[in-house]
C-alpha cells in the first residue's frame, strides 16, 4: 500500500481473481456467530459494556475474598468515617501499600465526628490474610481475604455507615443480589412472555382473545402501586433468600406482558410463511414448528430484549428496597444500603453514604449500552 499526493491508498500488487473470489467465498461461508462478533466489535461501547459486565458477573462469587470486612461487620469506634486514602509513598520514600490511622474526634461546631489521620506512622496492608469467616460462591468456608487493614487501622475505601460497617465491602456483598436479582426476573418473565406470546401468535381464536385481555389489564395498572401492593403482602417474617426469589418472580410477572405482544404480533406475521406450511404439511407437531421454525427466527429481538430488560428489573428491586418493601437487612442489596442514606441531612454531612448509587448507575448503562450493541449486531437490514 502507498499514499498518493491526495491522500488516498493504492495497493501496488496486481489484481488477483482467484484470491479476490477466495476473500468473497469466506465471506459467505461465515458463521452467524462469526458475524455478528465482527458486527458486535465496531460497536465499542457495547464491547466495553459487554466486558465489565462479564467481570462484574464473575467476581459475584468471590466478593467475600475481594471484601477486607464482613457485610455486616461493625466497628463502633469508626461510625461515619470517611473514605481512606490507599498510599504507595510516605515522606518521598515508596514503600508500598498503606493507610495512616485514624483517631475519632468530635468536631464541636457541627456536632459531629471528625477522624484525624496519623501520617507519621503508615500502616502496611496485608495481603491474602486472614479475616471474617465467608462461603466462596456460597459453598466453599473460607477466611482469606485479598488484602486487610493492619492491626490498630482500618481500611474504608468508601467510608464506613451509621453502623460503622465498610461501604466498600457491602457493595461488593451487595452486587451478588441486585445482579442476580435481574437474571432471575428475566428468567421468570421470558418463560412467561414467550409461552403465553407463542400460544396466542400461533393458535390464535379464543386463546389469543383471552391472553390479550389478561395483557391489557396488566399494563392498565399502574406499575408502581402494583410493586407496592404485591411486595408489602409479602410475610414480614420470611428470610432474606426468600424474599429475594419472591421479589425476583414479582418482577419477572410483571414485565411478560411486552413480551408476550411481541412475540405474539412476530408469531402472527411468520405462521403464513412457506417454511412454516411445508412444515406443518410434512407432519410436525405445533410444539416443534415454534420451537424449530417459529422461534429460531425470533430469537436476535429475544436476545437484545433481555439484555434491556435486565437493568429495569434491577432499578425495580432497588426501589423496591430503597422504599422498604423489597429485601431488609439483614440482607444487603444496593437498594437495602440507599435505604439507610434516606436522611438527606445525613448526605450533606457524610456524602458518602450515597456511593452505592454510583455502581446502580454503571451497571445500567452497561447494560443499555450491551443491549443496544446487541440490537445493532443482528438488525438483518445493517450492512
Amino acid at each position: 500500500m502507498t499514499m498518493q499526493p491526495d491522500g488516498r491508498y493504492v495497493d501496488q500488487a496486481p489484481y488477483d481473481p482467484e484470491a479476490a473470489a477466495e476473500a468473497r467465498s469466506a465471506e459467505l461461508d461465515m458463521s452467524n456467530a462469526r458475524l455478528l462478533w465482527l458486527r458486535f466489535k465496531q460497536h465499542k461501547l457495547g464491547l466495553v459494556s459487554a466486558i465489565f459486565l462479564l467481570l462484574s458477573y464473575l467476581s459475584l462469587p468471590f466478593a467475600g475474598f475481594i471484601a477486607p470486612y464482613a457485610p455486616n461487620e461493625r466497628l463502633e469506634d469508626y461510625i461515619y468515617a470517611p473514605p481512606q486514602g490507599m498510599h504507595f509513598f510516605h515522606e518521598g520514600k515508596f514503600i508500598g501499600p498503606h493507610v495512616y490511622p485514624t483517631t475519632a474526634e468530635m468536631d464541636l461546631e457541627s456536632f459531629s465526628w471528625k477522624y484525624v489521620p496519623d501520617t507519621s506512622s503508615p500502616a502496611m496492608l496485608e495481603f491474602f490474610c486472614e479475616g471474617s469467616d465467608y462461603k466462596l460462591a456460597g459453598l466453599i468456608p473460607s477466611n482469606t481475604h485479598l488484602f486487610c487493614a493492619p492491626e490498630g487501622a482500618t481500611m474504608f475505601l468508601f467510608g464506613a455507615d451509621r453502623l460503622g460497617r465498610d461501604v466498600f465491602s457491602r457493595i461488593l456483598y451487595g452486587a451478588q443480589l441486585s445482579l442476580t436479582v435481574g437474571l432471575v426476573g428475566i428468567t421468570v418473565s421470558f418463560v412467561i412472555g414467550i409461552v403465553l406470546g407463542s400460544i396466542a401468535g400461533y393458535f390464535g381464536g379464543f386463546l389469543d382473545w383471552i391472553i390479550n385481555r389478561v395483557i391489557e389489564v396488566l399494563r392498565s395498572l399502574p406499575e408502581l402501586p402494583l410493586w407496592l401492593a404485591l411486595s408489602a403482602a409479602v410475610p414480614s417474617h420470611w428470610g432474606p433468600v426468600s424474599v429475594f426469589f419472591i421479589i425476583s418472580i414479582i418482577l419477572g410477572i410483571l414485565d411478560w406482558p411486552g413480551l408476550a405482544r411481541a412475540v405474539r404480533s412476530k408469531f402472527l406475521s411468520l405462521r403464513e410463511e412457506e417454511f412454516v406450511k411445508a412444515a406443518e404439511m410434512m407432519g410436525a407437531k405445533p410444539s416443534r414448528v415454534i420451537k424449530k421454525h417459529l422461534l429460531p427466527n425470533f430469537l436476535s429481538h429475544l436476545i437484545a430484549s433481555a439484555t434491556l430488560s435486565i437493568p429495569a428489573m434491577i432499578l425495580g428491586e432497588t426501589a423496591l428496597s430503597f422504599l422498604g418493601l423489597g429485601l431488609r437487612a439483614p440482607a444487603v442489596s444496593w437498594g437495602v444500603m440507599l435505604n439507610d442514606a434516606q436522611n438527606l441531612a445525613s448526605i450533606e454531612i457524610y456524602p458518602w453514604t450515597a456511593i452505592p448509587m454510583l455502581p446502580i448507575v454503571i451497571v445500567v448503562l452497561a447494560f443499555n449500552f450491551f443491549g443496544d450493541g446487541l440490537r445493532d449486531a443482528m438488525d438483518p437490514n445493517r450492512s
